[in-house]
């Protein structure tokens, strides 16, 4: 689904660039052993690569804020009539951040939950918005093994602007109307390892919102996966709710962007 230009940078990059920045963070302390483990898989690297996107020489901002979502696309979304309150809501969130004084300094990623990359981290003038010829929610729910792959790019996109003495803050949301379903590498406990590592930076944010379906404590499912309860968020399942539930993280990418220090959502 990335464009030309996207496909430049990535090639601008050598093959495994992915893995020599996560491995980078791990010597300088930033990753543990536990999610490194959690990290090495065969194709990892390169599903990470993919999502890298806008070259370092090509960020012109004194330091950065990396807001980064993930939005199901399992067939459940489109069942419960929630597909264009899903795509509207990503879109409220780029509209929201285009709109704020630090528009300039936010680069942004979409990878969809089974793992198709809408862009990369581009600026958010290069954004594309969602719609119905690029979301189509038609498949299962491999929750871990994607935020595994989608921490690893906020991780190492971190770590290559770090490298570059780029400044660098994060925001990312999960987004799942379901427990997971598909996964076959990792489970609750590597997602813990990577969400722990991240937090303990001090320059990471990573929510969740799990669309009521009636049957899954997202609650536990997110805390199991390390996520603080101040930073889930649990919509009913309606239309209306959910985009309230963009709205607020909205508010939340735009006080981190502007350097607020907040604690969780509403707060």
């Amino acid at each position: 689904m990335s464009n030309n230009n996207d496909d430049d940078n990535n090639n601008r990059r050598p093959k495994g660039t992915a893995q020599k920045l996560l491995d980078d963070a791990h010597k300088a302390g930033a990753l543990s052993a536990a999610s490194m483990q959690a990290l090495d898989v065969v194709d990892l690297g390169a599903q990470i690569q993919a999502g890298l996107g806008v070259a370092v020489d090509d960020v012109t901002a004194s330091e950065v804020v990396l807001v980064t979502m993930m939005p199901d696309d399992s067939n459940s979304i489109a069942w419960a009539k929630n597909t264009a309150a899903v795509r509207d809501g990503h879109n409220l969130v780029l509209e929201a951040l285009r709109k704020s004084r630090q528009s300039g300094e936010v680069f942004t990623h979409c990878r969809y939950l089974n793992g198709d990359v809408l862009y990369p981290y581009v600026p958010l003038d290069a954004a594309v918005t969602m719609d119905d010829t690029n979301y189509d929610p038609c498949h299962g729910t491999p929750l871990y093994d994607q935020t595994v792959v989608l921490l690893g790019t906020v991780i190492a996109k971190s770590a290559e602007l770090a490298q570059a003495g780029v400044p660098v803050r994060t925001v990312t949301l999960l987004i799942t109307d379901g427990g997971d379903y598909g996964s076959t590498r990792c489970g609750p406990k590597e997602v813990r390892a990577l969400v722990a590592d991240m937090l303990a930076q001090e320059n990471h944010v990573i929510a969740a919102m799990g669309i009521h379906d009636g049957t899954t404590d997202f609650c536990k499912v997110f805390r199991d996966m390390g996520i603080p309860d101040r930073w889930i968020l649990t919509p009913r399942n309606s239309p209306t709710e959910i985009r309230k539930a963009f709205q607020v993280f909205s508010q939340s990418a735009v006080a981190v962007s502007a350097g607020a220090a907040i604690g969780g959502f509403g707060n």
